[in-house]
């Protein structure tokens, strides 16, 4: 229970930081990545905007065509000699009549051609192809294609994504041996009183067992002197009830210890099934209750018998005792794939509609006057659950019409 209780707080803290830093690192390379376009459409609308070439001086202080001044104010003045770009004029029928590479040595003309066919024949006006940014602006005789080379822009960009992975990923490592170590300090309390719990249930049921067994004895002592009575019978009840109560918390106490090993071997779930609940077909019929039996036949489960045995029989003795007066009881076995599932089905007088798996919970009461009066402590549930657990199956409990309250377990 604690180790399933520290790793559940491990998974969590590792989830939890790695959202955090996903989102983090998600947010700054977005960012990085909306600079590059930002960067590259600032230089692309200077070329757009100077006909097709980066201005630059004209002299020492003079600037043509393009106010260099105000270009400052965007960018650095190394922008027009650092800037790598080429620009393909095409007629409004997609028909090329002009290249320009002259201001970068990596792109060829017929290079530069068969990007800007690739473009006209998707209809695409902007966006990147390879590691150029590209737009396509309106101009008097037709259109023109701008191509920012944005190799390195890209380049650091993805450096830094790639680093940002690295770190996070290593962060993520670091915090789980980090919060392995500690978590076992943190939890070191918690195990300790959770062991004395477990220790106190077994030593208190084992002690109570004694003095239960001497009152069973003088009772029956008591009988044979000065025979029955309702004294008599009432607190043979009493010791019947503490007895079955002490050896399920001994039994869930033992479930809970991770090392306990259930002895799995193949066995025929069906007949195990089916003798169980033949066993309360009398009981049914002393009750005015109807039992219907549904169990496939010739079913095989790995598993340990004996407790299954005992979950078919827990479950079965608590629609006995919660079922409405003269009310129906189903018990079922069926195949799901590999699967096996079990479900007990009994009517109610009345019951919410929907999930109810609180009844799985030691000690519930939905009505404890009730209770009390089937003799139920309110723990059978829970041993069922228990015992589902162990064979990694699941515990369901649920209403569909109000009137009827279904136990699935699924094996």
């Amino acid at each position: 229970m604690i180790k399933k209780l520290r790793r559940r707080f491990i998974l969590i803290m590792l989830v939890s930081i790695a959202l955090v830093l996903g989102v983090m690192m998600s947010a700054i390379n977005i960012a990085n990545y909306h600079s590059v376009n930002v960067r590259a459409d600032e230089k692309i609308s200077v070329i757009a905007d100077n006909g097709g070439t980066f201005p630059k001086k004209n002299g020492e202080n003079e600037y043509k065509p393009f106010d260099y001044k105000m270009l400052e104010k965007k960018m650095t003045a190394e922008a027009p000699f650092d800037t790598r770009y080429f620009t393909v004029k095409v007629t409004d029928k997609n028909t090329i009549v002009s290249v320009n590479t002259g201001m970068i040595a990596a792109v060829s003309t017929e290079k530069a051609i068969n990007y800007t066919n690739q473009l006209t024949e998707k209809n695409k006006t902007n966006g990147f192809i390879d590691n150029y940014k590209y737009t396509c602006v309106d101009t008097d005789d037709g259109k023109m294609y701008i191509f920012l080379d944005c190799e390195r822009e890209l380049s650091t960009f993805y450096n830094f994504l790639i680093v940002s992975i690295l770190a996070s990923a290593g962060g993520i490592i670091l915090v789980y041996l980090l919060v392995l170590v500690f978590s076992k300090i943190v939890f070191k309390p918690v195990a300790e009183s959770y062991e004395k719990q477990k220790q106190f249930i077994t030593d208190a049921s084992h002690e109570i067992k004694t003095p239960l067994t001497i009152i069973d004895a003088s009772t029956e002592i008591i009988e044979m002197e000065n025979g029955e009575n309702e004294w008599t019978k009432s607190i043979k009840n009493q010791v019947k009830r503490l007895t079955a109560l002490t050896e399920k918390l001994v039994f869930l106490s033992r479930m809970d210890e991770e090392s306990t090993k259930l002895i799995m071997l193949d066995f025929s779930i069906s007949d195990a099934v089916l003798e169980v609940a033949q066993g309360f077909e009398a009981v049914a019929t002393s009750q005015g209750k109807t039992l219907n039996l549904d169990i496939d036949n010739n079913l095989s489960y790995c598993g340990d018998e004996t407790t299954i045995r005992q979950l078919v029989s827990l479950l079965i003795d608590n629609a006995m005792k919660y079922s409405d007066e003269n009310g129906k009881i189903t018990v079922s076995l069926k195949s799901n794939g590999k699967s096996r599932v079990i479900t007990v089905t009994n009517s109610v007088d009345k019951i919410e509609k929907g999930k109810h798996d609180e009844l799985f919970e030691r000690f519930y009461r939905a009505d404890s006057s009730r209770n009390s009066e089937t003799g139920g402590h309110g723990i059978g549930l829970s041993v069922v659950k228990a015992i589902a657990n162990a064979h990694k199956g699941k515990a369901a409990c649920y209403s569909n019409d109000e009137n009827s309250i279904t136990f699935k377990i699924t094996l």
